[in-house]
């Protein structure tokens, strides 16, 4: 059960009084698209899971959304339902950079949102652009493309600070970092942070840090609500208000291909997702 402030306001689990930021207003046209990449090079933290469900959040809101899976994992395909063998994807578009994006892009089953897929390929994208001109920047010349055509673009980057991951932050005009309430996963963040910013300083000197996001938050336990506490003191309001529980219905919907919003909408899970695209479109983060 919440806390509450002395004019009674709910406290959310952040210490903050617990707010309701408003439904979005729909958009009159949709362009050009802001790009996120959410990045953490620990593995295991929620970023596909986040990277789903914010996508389809979004697209329910009515902005036009694609999804980049960057990772050679796959999962942010799998997650959707969509097979990625024997089509282009966005290994294809690393190297081949005169290929037309519109070719590596899949529609999925949620209205508003469309994804480059990826597979094992790309495991294989750093050794060959190694040697390329301007390689951190790869991606972002094959996004420029079809930036005009979204509202946002999310980056699925895979968990590693190699020159994928610099790739995904060259495109980026913000980064999302999800963070799991666990106590080794606060071990890696400043070593991002100072990632972030050498970017900034050397490839992309606009990219902002839109947030860091408490996921797998368990209330019960004492450990989760300490590590959130020290997040919130070392951070302080780049700390998303939304938090993300720790429940099974996530690893359900991945199974089932759909993002939670579609396989339980009314679940508390789900509903936090919702609140996260509100979120962001409050901050100004997404239009």
């Amino acid at each position: 059960m919440a806390k509450k402030t002395t004019d009674d306001t709910p406290i959310g689990p952040t210490g903050r009084p617990y707010q309701g930021f408003p439904i979005p207003a729909p958009l009159k046209a949709h362009g050009p698209a802001r790009i996120i990449a959410l990045c953490n090079q620990k593995g295991g933290v929620g970023k596909t899971t986040t990277s789903i469900n914010l996508a389809a959040s979004l697209a329910e809101y009515g902005r036009k959304v694609l999804a980049v899976d960057f990772d050679p994992q796959g999962a942010l395909s799998a997650g959707l339902g969509i097979p990625t063998h024997d089509i282009p994807t966005v290994y294809d578009l690393l190297l081949d950079t005169k290929r037309d994006v519109h070719e590596a892009i899949v529609h999925t089953g949620v209205e508003g949102l469309d994804l480059i897929p990826a597979n094992i390929d790309l495991s294989a994208a750093e050794v060959h652009l190694v040697n390329e001109v301007a390689r951190e920047t790869i991606l972002s010349r094959v996004l420029r493309q079809v930036s005009g055509e979204y509202d946002v673009i999310l980056i699925d980057c895979q968990p590693s600070l190699g020159l994928l991951t610099v790739n995904a932050l060259t495109a980026a005009h913000g980064v999302l970092i999800p963070l799991e309430c666990e106590f080794f996963a606060l071990r890696g963040v400043a070593l991002l942070i100072e990632t972030i910013d050498k970017v900034r300083d050397r490839l992309n000197p606009s990219i902002t840090l839109d947030g860091l996001l408490a996921t797998m938050y368990d209330a019960r336990t004492l450990h989760s609500r300490e590590v959130l506490e020290r997040v919130v003191e070392a951070f302080g309001d780049d700390v998303l208000e939304t938090v993300i529980g720790r429940t099974v219905k996530f690893p359900d919907a991945s199974v089932s291909g759909v993002p939670i919003t579609e396989f339980a909408p009314e679940h508390p899970a789900a509903q936090a997702y919702l609140r996260l695209a509100r979120e962001l479109v409050a901050r100004g983060a997404v239009a």
